[in-house]
Formats: structure tokens, C-alpha cells, sequence
């Protein structure tokens, strides 16, 4: 009896789920797999606006910033009783309780709807890119070959609509393990073009302390707005706070969860940092105060055409599987939803078993295929109408940083910590929550102006990048 009792602990944490094995290593490796992705593509824009002061100065900003709120959260992992919570909202819950989960919850679904119509824009452009590479190649760079995007995006929202109906997409476990590998394929391709374009013409002639010149590359008016923007570029690649509880929900107890976490949070922001600071100071260095906003389909690059083709692809298969990631918690919440308000309904709570031969047994559900159908044909369509990667990265960045990588931690690390209403700690950690607020706030401004300046200026026809 005694034996099996020790056998048994062994085998599972104190939750009773079966035990986990995540070291600082592992957890290292799940942090910097989350960080970097598309949000890389804008730093060399990002930083064009801001120059060679203020966009490696902006870049450390918001990682320090995000380093220090992820501490505070890895110390919100365990609740006030000690039992563990498996997601950020789980965290929320625990410690903050009442409308502020509510709040929690509209500012996460938000965000994820918003990062689902991104990867459906920035996926087709990438697509477009493709195309337009093989054109440049046969035509010359010269020549138009202009596309547009709408075809690419109606063709990834078909893929959308057939993916979205396996249940559980997104716990297939090689998805993520692809995903990283594109993620980190097309990332360091784009590093490694930025070198060899430095390598054979030099840092180039365009480039400032400040960024973009007033009068020469821009208007005084633009010049504020995209900065703006840029700040919302950047606290796009250091979003994803959201996942942190989920991935320190691997670690094993002993050294203690928060332990582990924050010398794994400080190990994984610090090389996805470095790593940032690289493509942002070489593709500026590259393109100078002309960087594209996406410099894989910008067309700062030509040549070879192939390993350009090569990267778009390893950007199409990543945001392929990646907008499963964050649209299923999606579906997740409203089916569940839909199943406690109407129990009775068969169209909604009937499940189908078909045989698939050689594929095994596929649930098939009524509900699920028209819901998880309208939502992907709804950001198709939004998709279509704002086909802007700078300015729609940028405004998911500006929209989610001060709510969900900052705000929610601190107020939930003050509770747990029990730290004194007005004293010298609580004073200073609300005041930085109320700057980042502040540049939140002006991001969001900067990336809706310019999704307003671009649907002014948008020719349906023409490739956007």
C-alpha cells in the first residue's frame, strides 16, 4: 500500500495531472518559439521611423518592460490556496476576481481576433510576394507586376474554413514544432539578406540619429503619426504575455514554478531581444530610411528570387497553422458558451462520429461547422477591407501591450503581494502602468491614422506590403 502511494506521487503533481518535466531549459526555448514570428517582419520599418538613437533604445524599452511584467506575473502563477493556474485568465481569476476577469477576457478574445485577421493579411501578402518575386525575376525589377491581394486571402480563408472543423487543431503536436521552424527559417533568411545587401553596398547613405527626415522622406504630421505607429510595431513582436502562465504550467514544482520561470523569462527575452535589435539596426542599416514595412515582401529585395520564394512560403505554412492557434480559443469559448445557454439543442450539441477509413473517426458537428464557417469568412472579409500589415500589426501591438503585458500584471503581482494601497511601491508601479497606458494610447492613435490614410490612398488592385 505504502509502496504503491509513493509510486503514485511520483507519477502525478499535486493537482493529480500527470507530472511535469519542464526545466529552464525547455521553458527558455517555449518563450523565445512564442516571441519571435511575424512581429519581426516591421522592425526594420519600425526602426526607420525612429532612427539609430531612439529605435534600439525603443526596442530595449519595451523588452525590459516586458521582462519585469513577466517576473511579476511568473509569481502569480500559484493562487492565494496554492493550486496552480493553468491559463492567464485562470491567474486573473484567482487573484483579482469580479469584472476585472471579464475585462481580462474581452482585452485577450480581443486581441486574438485581431492577431487572426493579421496573419490572414500578412499570409496572403506573402503570398502576393511570391508571385511578384517570380515576376521581377522573368520581367526585371522594373517592371509592374502588381497583384492583388484579395484572390490570396480568399484562398487562405478556404484553407481556414476546412482546418477550423478538426476539433482540437491546435493541440496536434507537430503544429508547433513547425511553426517554430518556419518562424525561425524566415527570420534569419531575412537577417541573413540584410547582410549580404550591407556586404555589397555598404550601410546605406539614408540613414539618421532621428529616422525618417522632415521635408525630405516625410511631412512633419506623418513623421509623429508613424512613430507612433512604430512603437505599436514593436509591442507587437514583444506581445505574448498570454501565454506565459500556459508555459510555466510546464515546469516541474521543485525548484519552485516562479523560480525556474524568471530565470527562464530573463534567458528568453534576452536572446529574442539581441536577436531583434539584429534585424531592426541591420535592415535599417540594409534599407536605410526607405525600409519596407515588411522587408520579405517589400521588394528591398530581388535576388536570389528563390530563397526570397523560400521564406514567404516558410511565412505562409507558420500563420497557416499559427491563426488556428489563436482563433480555436476562440471557438472554444463561444461553443461552450452556446452549450450552457441552449443544452437542449440538438443543431448545437449533437456530435456525429464518420468514418474516414484510413484517417480514423472524425466528430462532425452542425454547430461547429456554421459557426467556425461565418467567423473565418468574417475575417476574410475584414481581411479584404484592411489589407495594411504596418498599421494593423501595429495597432493589435498598441491594443494589447498595456492591457494584457502590463496592467493585469501589476495588479495582479499588488494583490498577491499584498502590497499597501499608496505606499512608495504601489505609487511607482501604477505610475509605469500609466505611461505604458499613455503609449498604448499614442501607438493606437498613430496605427489608426494610418489605416485611415492608407484606405484613403488604397488601390484595390495593387499588392500591398
Amino acid at each position: 500500500m505504502g509502496s504503491g502511494a509513493i509510486d503514485d506521487s511520483s507519477k502525478f503533481d499535486d493537482d493529480g495531472r500527470p507530472k511535469r518535466t519542464g526545466t529552464v531549459l525547455t521553458t527558455s526555448a517555449h518563450i523565445i518559439t512564442a516571441v519571435i514570428g511575424s512581429g519581426v517582419l516591421s522592425l526594420a520599418w519600425a526602426t526607420a521611423q525612429l532612427g539609430w538613437i531612439a529605435g534600439p533604445v525603443a526596442l530595449i524599452a519595451f523588452s525590459a518592460i516586458t521582462w519585469f511584467a513577466s517576473i511579476l506575473l511568473a509569481d502569480c502563477y500559484r493562487a492565494p490556496d496554492g493550486s496552480r493556474s493553468y491559463t492567464y485568465m485562470d491567474a486573473v481569476r484567482a487573484h483579482l476576481g469580479g469584472r476585472k476577469v471579464q475585462l481580462c477576457g474581452l482585452a485577450q478574445y480581443s486581441n486574438l481576433f485581431g492577431v487572426t485577421i493579421g496573419y490572414a493579411i500578412t499570409t496572403s501578402i506573402s503570398m502576393v510576394a511570391i508571385k511578384r518575386s517570380n515576376c521581377f525575376h522573368r520581367k526585371g525589377h522594373d517592371a509592374g507586376c502588381h497583384e492583388s491581394n484579395n484572390p490570396f486571402i480568399i484562398i487562405f480563408g478556404v484553407m481556414q474554413i476546412l482546418l477550423s472543423q478538426i476539433p482540437n487543431f491546435h493541440k496536434l503536436s507537430f503544429l508547433s514544432i513547425i511553426a517554430a521552424a518556419m518562424s525561425f527559417a524566415y527570420s534569419f533568411i531575412g537577417l541573413g539578406l540584410s547582410i549580404a545587401k550591407i556586404a555589397k553596398d555598404g550601410v546605406s547613405a539614408n540613414t539618421s540619429l532621428t529616422g525618417t527626415i522632415v521635408g525630405k522622406d516625410v511631412s512633419s504630421r506623418d513623421k509623429m503619426w508613424n512613430t507612433f505607429s512604430a512603437l505599436g510595431d514593436i509591442a507587437f513582436a514583444y506581445a505574448f504575455s498570454i501565454v506565459l502562465i500556459e508555459i510555466q504550467d510546464t515546469l516541474k514544482s521543485h525548484p519552485p514554478e516562479n523560480k525556474s520561470m524568471k530565470k527562464a523569462t530573463f534567458t528568453g527575452i534576452s536572446v529574442s531581444t539581441i536577436f531583434y535589435l539584429l534585424c531592426g539596426l541591420l535592415g535599417y542599416a540594409a534599407f536605410g530610411n526607405k525600409a519596407p514595412g515588411n522587408f520579405l515582401t517589400g521588394f528591398g529585395f530581388y535576388e536570389p528570387f528563390w530563397l526570397i520564394d523560400f521564406a514567404n512560403v516558410c511565412i505562409v505554412i507558420h500563420l497557416v497553422g499559427a491563426y488556428q492557434v489563436f482563433c480555436q480559443p476562440i471557438f472554444g469559448f463561444v461553443e461552450g458558451w452556446s452549450r450552457q445557454k441552449w443544452p437542449e439543442s440538438k443543431f448545437i450539441t449533437k456530435e456525429y462520429m464518420i468514418n474516414l477509413s484510413h484517417l480514423g473517426l472524425f466528430n462532425f458537428n452542425f454547430y461547429r461547422l456554421v459557426w467556425r464557417t461565418l467567423y473565418v469568412v468574417f475575417t476574410t472579409i475584414l481581411a479584404m477591407l484592411f489589407p495594411f500589415f504596418n498599421d494593423f500589426v501595429g495597432f493589435i501591438g498598441a491594443a494589447s501591450f498595456w492591457p494584457l503585458t502590463v496592467y493585469f500584471p501589476i495588479q495582479m503581482y499588488i494583490a498577491q503581494a499584498k502590497i499597501p494601497k499608496y505606499s512608495f511601491t504601489w505609487i511607482w508601479l501604477n505610475i509605469l502602468s500609466f505611461v505604458c497606458l499613455i503609449i498604448s494610447l499614442l501607438a493606437a492613435a498613430g496605427s489608426v491614422r494610418g489605416l485611415i490614410k492608407s484606405l484613403q490612398e488604397f488601390e484595390p488592385f495593387q499588392s500591398r506590403s
